[in-house]
């Protein structure tokens, strides 16, 4: 268990936020309740339909970020085989570009850490997540919250390309010294574009 909580403690505080919300973030497509995200990736490209029924402000975070752009040209730089696929906050130079505030945990929301699920990533503080997301590689029962603490909130489904992601968590990992963190790609895995299928 504490290895599954280290690997979410690495976002950077030192990017800049771009705008208060006090973890409410504005609707984003609000006439879609489901909306489609395409992920295409170095490996591939992986489809995940996200859930704004169960978890609205998390989605209407994640699609700002997806909207702006924010997503092209990042890293997976967190890979751990059987546990989960990390992305969403460093460009292949390990900067991070600028965020908004953290979006409320929802994690309460009935949705479960379970394979082929898509989550965010977060600080131990349970209201801390920004951009990071990761996928689910396994049931992680750890992830989830219980009596006594918050999980992460799970906002979606990989409807298509979980090859995809069994590919990239085969690739060869190893500490990086630019990022202070271990089980990092040693040859980039990147995240080309994320956009909202029409």
């Amino acid at each position: 268990m504490f290895r599954s909580l280290m690997l979410f403690l690495t976002l950077i505080t030192s990017a800049p936020i771009l705008a208060e919300n006090n973890c409410f973030p504005d609707d984003v497509l609000p006439e879609n309740m489901f909306p489609v995200v395409e992920i295409v990736t170095s490996k591939g490209t992986i489809v995940v339909e996200l859930n704004r029924n169960r978890a609205p402000a998390t989605v209407n975070n994640f699609l700002r970020y997806v909207l702006e752009g924010h997503y092209s040209n990042t890293l997976f730089h967190r890979v751990i085989a059987d546990f989960v696929v990390q992305g969403g906050g460093y460009t292949p130079d390990l900067e991070e570009r600028p965020l908004h505030e953290p979006v409320l945990n929802e994690s309460g929301n009935g949705l479960r850490n379970n394979t082929g699920t898509i989550a965010m990533a977060r600080y131990n503080d349970p209201h801390s997540a920004t951009s990071q997301f990761f996928f689910n590689l396994k049931d992680n029962d750890s992830l989830n919250p219980s009596s006594r603490n918050w999980g992460y909130t799970v906002f979606g489904d990989v409807i298509s390309g979980f090859d995809v992601l069994e590919a990239i968590a085969g690739v060869e990992t190893a500490y990086s010294a630019g990022l202070d963190a271990p089980d990092v790609p040693v040859e980039p895995v990147m995240l080309i574009e994320a956009k909202v299928q029409e």
